[in-house]
Formats: C-alpha cells, sequence, structure tokens
C-alpha cells in the first residue's frame, strides 16, 4: 500500500497543520515494540497526550521525545477515586486490580510474570474527562490490565469525539473482580462503535503441566487476552463531522491496514464534498 505522506492524503486532509490527536494509556516503551501509531508519529502526523504513572517510565517517554507534539503524565487514570495499585515483578503486569494468583498458576509463565512484590495504597486516580490537558480524541489506546472499562465509563466527553479504540481486553478473570471482553464490548457498543478487529490474533497460554513443542508459549485452545480494536459504528456516519470522518479514514488505513473500511470512508466524504477521492485512493492502490 501507498506510504502515509504522498500527495493523496496531504489533498484529503487540506490543512497544513493538521494531526491526530492520540490519548495513550498505558504508554511505556516496551524493548522491542512500537505503538501502533508509530507511522504517524513518523510522519508527523501525530499529536499526542499519553499517561505512564511508573515516574522512572513517564520521564524516559519525555526525555525522547520527538517533538513537542508529544506530552506524558505520570497520572492513574481511572474513575476519580483512590484506588491500590498492585506493582508486580514485570511493570507491564502491574495494575489497579490485584493479580488473580489463584488462576494464574494454572498456566505456564503467567504467575511468575505477574506477582506482587509491593501494594500502594491510596493511590490518586484521575478521569480522563477531567483532565485539562484534553478537549478531544480522534484514537484512544489503553494497555492497563483490568482498569479498561473503568477508564472507558469516565471518559463520556472523549468516547463522543473519537473514531477508533485500541482496547486490551480478557477473556477470563486474569486480575481479581475485573471487567471481561463482553463487559467492554457492551458499553462500548452502548457509545455508538462496532468491534472490528482483534490486532494479532488471541493470546493464550497452555494449562500446566503440559506444553507443545516444549514452549510454555504456545497456547493449545485457551484464550486469554488480546487487543481489540474498535471503530466508530460505520453504519452511522452521518452522526460524525467531516473532521472525524477524516481521521477515521487516516487510522484505519495506517493502523489497521483496512482499505475496505477506509474506502467507504472516503466515499462518504465524496458524498458529502461532491469530491472523488475515492477513485483516486482505488488507483493509488493498484485496485483498478
Amino acid at each position: 500500500m501507498a506510504n502515509m505522506d504522498n500527495s493523496f492524503w496531504t489533498e484529503l486532509i487540506a490543512d497544513e497543520e493538521y494531526k491526530i490527536k492520540i490519548i495513550d494509556i498505558g504508554a511505556a516503551e516496551m524493548e522491542g515494540v512500537s505503538p501502533s501509531y508509530k507511522k504517524l508519529m513518523d510522519i508527523g502526523i501525530a499529536e499526542i497526550v499519553g499517561f505512564e504513572p511508573d515516574k522512572d517510565a513517564c520521564n524516559a517517554l519525555n526525555a525522547n521525545k520527538n517533538n513537542e507534539n508529544e506530552k506524558y503524565f505520570p497520572y492513574f487514570i481511572g474513575d476519580g477515586n483512590s484506588a491500590t495499585f498492585y506493582e508486580t515483578n514485570w511493570a507491564p503486569t502491574s495494575s489497579l486490580y490485584e493479580p488473580n494468583k489463584e488462576l494464574l498458576e494454572k498456566f505456564h509463565q503467567l504467575y511468575e510474570l505477574t506477582t506482587v512484590t509491593k501494594e500502594h495504597k491510596n493511590v490518586v486516580t484521575h478521569r480522563l474527562d477531567d483532565i485539562v490537558e484534553i478537549d478531544y480524541a480522534d484514537f484512544i489506546k489503553m494497555d492497563v490490565q483490568g482498569s479498561e472499562l473503568k477508564i472507558l465509563e469516565n471518559s463520556i466527553k472523549l468516547l463522543n469525539s473519537a473514531v477508533v479504540l485500541q482496547v486490551e481486553v480478557e477473556f477470563v478473570e486474569m486480575y481479581k473482580d475485573q471487567p471481561l471482553f463482553s463487559d467492554v464490548d457492551s458499553f462500548l457498543r452502548s457509545q455508538g462503535f462496532q468491534f472490528h478487529c482483534f490486532d494479532q490474533g488471541i493470546a493464550g497460554r497452555p494449562f500446566k503441566p503440559l506444553m507443545l513443542n516444549n514452549d510454555p508459549l504456545q497456547k493449545f485452545n485457551q484464550e486469554l487476552w488480546a487487543d481489540a480494536y474498535y471503530v466508530k459504528d460505520w453504519m452511522k456516519l452521518d452522526l460524525l463531522s467531516s473532521k472525524q470522518i477524516i481521521a477515521y479514514a487516516i487510522l484505519t488505513y495506517s493502523l489497521l491496514g483496512s482499505i475496505d473500511l477506509t474506502l467507504l470512508l472516503i466515499n462518504k466524504i465524496d458524498k458529502v464534498n461532491n469530491s472523488n477521492f475515492s477513485e483516486k485512493f482505488l488507483k493509488l492502490l493498484n485496485i483498478v
């Protein structure tokens, strides 16, 4: 597929100052893993507000940022109430929910990476809608180990503007009393989103003691968690502004490679503006 920085997208955007507004909750860098929106960062079209409560990780993000279009804050995002933060032996599995030891121990290499080393009582959480640094969002990404639904329920204003979401979901109770995929899915559908896809499949583990090919990470069948992508209901595009539909098209193309949905969105832009971007888009893809 053609690169994002070609004349097609420049013509579609028609604004040199245009930026995709990205909210990243759980923004800590992981070795060897790039954020899903890296393409947008590379061409300078992304404005990022990130949250990472680990202060060292947050300082590293601010020290390594590419430009002034990135800002990171050491906030716990939640419902605005105080909570207990469960720090684990591997930072990415730390959570505002307690790891479910009894369940995790049934699988290879799960409890070994989610062992609580310290409990931080009465940490302050912030509602996303209350944070003054954010007035709208195009794309929201969250990786918060069980707190997704609580965050979403307190982000109604931003959900109204956002067109694509990336949400880590779990299918079993890896953290005690956490909401599961079905709960997140039901809520997001009530807010005008459609489930679109899982990113890179669904992760699982084998139950102890068996392993496939002596690999503790290769599941038999049990699904445990995944990154789920949600998009604004493509049956109700009349509810979206032109700006939202443009962001929607760029995100579905650059993040997901969902060129069929991108074309549907560009068709809507053409209908509203009496333009011919859909024909140009198809030629760009060498489909016609």
